[in-house]
């Protein structure tokens, strides 16, 4: 028997892998036309239907649909569209869990960005801003931008969070400080899960304005303050706090000045108090997952970082004085492990 044609690789693969930006792409648009916002609490409509609703040809929204459909974004129905149960979930505005704010910052701000990633590689320079005229990532960014990143990391961290809470058992502690807390969703939605636990917030002043707003919304503004600082100059940050979590912000630092902050962690925690990282982490063989090591690859464009292993986060906090290391896997949209240790 003839075992060559069997042995030979196929290009399928390779071509699935070539056109992905494609589905995101009609995702995007679709989002951006109002496709899901739509379809939602409505039997379906046909192609002619959402081309009148939306104001376009019916030619291109036949093709989107029909794309859309394809990657599980839409079903249809007896000759009408509706969404899939995903879409209706995270892609329609309004939802609590809306997750569109993570797609249009992928669409507006990082797609540009990684269409100049091999210069990114070649210069080992960030291609989303302009490290010429601004010091870091949020330093003067376009304010547009800048809030539709934190809508994005709130849509991304809510979901996450939940999963970091069922993984991680807080409930013997009473006051967690989240450090570059953003828009305090991880807070939110601990502090919903543990009712024991308070949080303070700690952020530039610009994103602590945004938390403010969305604490006094979810209701918990009278367990979770806002405290305006910056963790990298800053010698000393906030203390009474019994857990300190680091929540996908070590990938955007240098291994120096990750340990640098984890040094004034343990210097603000009492005697027993933890420490939380909850990152997308590569594996210590440094082969993947692809989730964590595309995301390290987006560091290139965004950051001077890159997400980095669980085995690297134990040595840093061994060497920094913590106890008791050790990691917990998960798997959620900004995070697939947490690794924790215990000041002595």
């Amino acid at each position: 028997m003839d075992n060559t044609r069997d042995a030979v690789v196929s290009p399928l693969p390779l071509m699935q892998l070539s056109i992905g930006f494609w589905s995101f792409k009609a995702l995007a648009s679709a989002h951006e036309l109002g496709l899901f916002a739509c379809l939602s609490g409505t039997d379906g409509h046909t192609v002619d239907q959402l081309a009148e609703l939306l104001g376009v040809d019916a030619r291109p929204v036949e093709l989107l649909v029909t794309a859309c459909a394809s990657v599980g974004l839409l079903e249809r129905r007896d000759g009408r569209y509706v969404n899939s149960a995903l879409a209706e979930e995270f892609l329609v505005p309004g939802k609590a869990f809306h997750f569109g704010g993570w797609v249009r910052m992928l669409d507006r701000r990082l797609y540009p960005a990684w269409g100049r990633l091999t210069e990114a590689v070649r210069t080992n320079r960030p291609t989303s801003w302009d490290p010429d005229k601004q010091a870091h990532l949020f330093d003067s960014e376009d304010p547009e931008l800048l809030a539709l990143f934190w809508e994005a990391m709130h849509a991304l961290s809510t979901l996450t969070a939940r999963e970091l809470g069922a993984y991680v058992d807080l409930s013997d502690s009473t006051a967690l400080l989240d450090i570059g807390g953003g828009s305090g969703a991880y807070d939110i939605e601990l502090c919903r899960r543990y009712p024991s636990l308070r949080a303070t917030v700690f952020d530039l002043p610009p994103v602590c304005e945004i938390a403010s707003t969305k604490l006094v919304a979810a209701g918990l503004d009278d367990r979770i303050v806002v405290a305006p600082g910056d963790f990298l100059e800053y010698a000393e940050l906030p203390t009474g706090h019994d857990v300190v979590l680091l929540s996908m912000i070590m990938h955007d630092w240098t291994p120096e000045q990750d340990l640098a902050i984890l040094r004034k962690c343990f210097a603000a925690l009492p005697s027993g108090g933890r420490i939380v990282i909850s990152e997308l982490l590569v594996n210590d063989e440094k082969t993947g997952p692809p989730a964590a090591a595309l995301m390290s690859l987006n560091m290139l464009v965004e950051t001077v970082g890159r997400n980095y292993t669980a085995a690297e986060y134990e040595q840093w906090l061994e060497v920094t004085g913590f106890v008791d290391v050790q990691t917990v896997s998960f798997e959620a949209p900004g995070a697939n492990g947490a690794v924790l240790a215990r000041k002595p």
